[in-house]
């Protein structure tokens, strides 16, 4: 019986969705916003070694930070190997910076990663969505959608 094979190949382009976050959430605008990343953290995120379920944004000396997003240490990486669950800068410019930061300041308004891509440059890049939460027949009424398309 052979061993099942690991994941360890670096892709050029990445895709990862939050399908929770649309599930929880109802989004009202999106932005495409770069991340900072260090060397280990970007070859783990071409091996799909990312977790941003329970990745949530927040303002931070009025720069955008992203917390509890978990990038899995890169296996062939040595002491110099990067903290999983370390906070990442996100990078927009100033005039989308401050008006999330204005429109945040409205009860209920939050902002969620929905999906980390590598863009044609290579580039690591993150959508964000300015959000609203979803209350309960709300989430019913995205069940039942999601269960008339799956019956089609």
């Amino acid at each position: 019986m052979s061993k099942p094979k690991k994941n360890n190949k670096i892709e050029k382009s990445v895709s990862i969705k939050n399908r929770k976050a649309s599930f929880e959430y109802e989004f009202l605008d999106v932005l495409q916003a770069g991340i900072v990343l260090r060397g280990t953290e970007i070859k783990s995120l071409r091996q799909s070694k990312v977790n941003v379920q329970e990745a949530y944004c927040l303002f931070i000396d009025g720069e955008l930070w992203l917390r509890g997003m978990s990038i899995a240490e890169y296996d062939k990486g040595n002491i110099h190997n990067h903290d999983p669950k370390s906070d990442r800068k996100l990078l927009l410019k100033k005039r989308e910076l401050a008006r999330l930061e204005k429109k945040l300041k409205d009860v209920g308004l939050t902002i969620v990663p929905t999906k980390i891509y590598i863009n044609a440059r290579g580039f690591a890049k993150m959508n964000v969505a300015l959000a609203k939460g979803k209350k309960l027949h709300d989430k019913r009424q995205s069940i039942k959608e999601k269960e008339s398309k799956r019956s089609l």
